[in-house]
């Protein structure tokens, strides 16, 4: 699990590998990554944009950005959550994906929460323990 706090903000992310959707022939992995945004602090957030940094095992970086999540604009309440999960293919076996949500408060300023960096590894290329 990570998880990373930006003004009360709180995001938790859990990736986890999608083997029904993948075909390491042909050179296709994906990923579930599920997600909750907890609002801990005192005012009403909205979420307005996403941008993603995808990175694959061999340094190809690809930015996605674009209005909410899973097409919703989530308002969240002081003291309440909201969760989502989406997918993410790769051509190679692991990768990291970082990125940040735009809020709006009621007053209309906006801020970036910080989504941690995550990273995407199929079950047969994590390091182990020795």
């Amino acid at each position: 699990m990570y998880e990373a706090v930006t003004r009360d903000v709180r995001v938790k992310v859990e990736p986890e590998f999608d083997p029904d959707r993948s075909e390491p022939g042909n050179r296709r992995y994906f990923w579930l990554y599920h997600i909750e945004i907890f609002n801990d602090g005192t005012d009403v957030v909205r979420l307005m944009t996403r941008h993603w940094e995808i990175t694959d095992a061999n340094g190809n970086r690809e930015n996605v950005d674009g209005p909410g999540v899973i097409g919703k604009m989530p308002v969240i309440q002081p003291g309440e959550s909201f969760a989502y999960t989406s997918g993410c293919p790769l051509p190679t076996s692991s990768g990291i994906m970082v990125g940040h949500y735009e809020m709006v408060l009621p007053s209309g300023d906006t801020f970036n929460c910080q989504v941690p960096a995550f990273s995407l590894d199929a079950p047969d290329t994590r390091p182990t323990l020795n």
